[in-house]
């Protein structure tokens, strides 16, 4: 899967979403792909048909749980930048 957008998902779709799209998109600057599009939404959004990886905390694992994995990053703290460095650099390479 060819990576052009990043939705970070939560609850509500401003909160701890907002936090982790801001870590996402200092994370992708970092490896040069200023070509990915990084947003924060709800977990109403998050559909195997939407063009996107989405990005979400374990606590909402099993809203992603049909999800296909190369779709999908479960984070188990959404606040530790060198876990979510380490999955997004296995998917974006």
């Amino acid at each position: 899967m060819e990576v052009r957008k990043i939705l970070c998902c939560c609850g509500s779709g401003l909160g701890s979403s907002l936090i982790v799209s801001m870590n996402v998109e200092e994370v992708v600057k970092g490896l040069g792909r200023s070509d990915i599009e990084v947003d924060h939404t709800t977990i109403s959004d998050i559909s195997p048909a939407a063009d996107a990886l989405f990005v979400v905390g374990a606590d909402l694992k099993d809203f992603v749980g049909g999800i296909p994995d190369e779709q999908k990053v479960v984070l188990d703290n959404i606040l530790d930048k060198e876990e979510l460095g380490e999955k997004l650099a296995k998917i974006l390479g």
